[in-house]
């Protein structure tokens, strides 16, 4: 056995004791919360922007979000704001639960079962609070 410190751990408890100095308030501080400062796009938005709304014969908004899903699980899905964001997106664009899923669950393949479990745990939280809200 070995008392080895792991030096990732000391680098961002060395961060954090940096950020509690500049700013005792930052101790508190949520990314999970200010999401809720961004507002999902509307359907109508999505399909200007991602649609096929200038480009008649290109992917709708639904499909390029999948593909962004499934590209954002292949990174390791190492950003939880972007994830759940997209999955956010992806409801609002009139994906169903189930398309979700398997994107992500495709990505195991390619990515593995570690990345693809993170996805899809983050993915559930936002279909998990979706569901709450509507009842």
């Amino acid at each position: 056995m070995s008392d080895q410190k792991n030096p990732f751990e000391d680098m961002m408890r060395a961060a954090a004791e940096m950020v509690n100095s500049v700013n005792p308030a930052m101790a508190s501080f949520s990314t999970k919360e200010f999401e809720n400062l961004m507002p999902k796009m509307p359907k109508d938005m999505l399909d200007m922007f991602f649609g096929t709304t200038i480009n008649k014969d290109g992917l709708d908004a639904k499909t390029r979000l999948l593909i962004t899903l499934a590209g954002l699980t292949m990174q390791g899905a190492q950003n939880d704001m972007l994830v759940r964001q997209t999955v956010r997106h992806l409801i609002e664009a009139g994906a169903h639960h189930q398309e979700i899923i398997e994107t992500i669950g495709q990505m195991s393949m390619f990515a593995g079962l570690p990345a693809m479990t993170r996805a899809m745990n983050l993915a559930k939280e936002v279909m998990e609070d979706k569901e709450e809200k509507e009842t």
